[in-house]
């Protein structure tokens, strides 16, 4: 299922940039679109991305419990009288809604690594879902505070420079969860 959302997420971003190269007199900023400009948000576009957040966070906040029970053990949530199947489908939705609210901020090839990195740079330091969710958000801003202001004193592209930030959050979670193993 992962390969195949992800054979599908790839392959709708390359059709689509194809069809949109063929509309007479369109030019299209590929870089934009893959790598992101959060310079250019208005204030439209902040509406609509926290828009976007408040409407993800209640449905999570919403569905939390069977949320969590589905990704743990679908067997139990089904014998619990929890559908998998619809809790599938509104983190999809949360997903979609990420994504679609995303893209112009990071891009759509960098995404993928604001999706998942803070969330693993979390993990070391969480002991419950609900920790690893706070954390996960915490990183997922620090990154983007961090990465803004290093993009903006090293004259660097910003989306890619948010998700290096993450990615240095991700490698001191997992060397300080080390440093306290030993």
């Amino acid at each position: 299922m992962d390969t195949l959302l992800g054979v599908l997420a790839h392959s709708a971003l390359a059709f689509g940039l194809v069809a949109v190269s063929f509309i007479p007199g369109v030019r299209v900023d590929l870089n934009a679109y893959l790598f992101g400009d959060i310079l250019a948000v208005s204030a439209s576009d902040l509406w609509v991305i926290w828009s976007g957040a408040v409407a993800v966070v209640a449905l999570i906040a919403w569905r939390w419990s069977q949320l969590l029970m589905v990704t743990l053990n679908p067997e139990l949530a089904h014998a619990s009288g929890v559908n998998p199947k619809r809790e599938q489908l509104v983190l999809t939705v949360s997903l979609a809604i990420v994504v679609a609210v995303a893209i112009k901020v990071v891009g759509v090839l960098l995404i993928t690594a604001m999706l998942i990195i803070p969330a693993a740079a979390a993990r070391p330091m969480s002991q419950t879902p609900e920790r690893m969710a706070v954390y996960a958000a915490l990183v997922g801003v620090l990154s983007i505070l961090l990465g803004i202001y290093a993009s903006f004193k090293l004259d660097s592209p910003t989306g890619p420079t948010i998700v290096c930030a993450a990615a240095l959050f991700f490698l001191a979670s997992n060397v300080v969860k080390s440093i306290r193993r030993v």
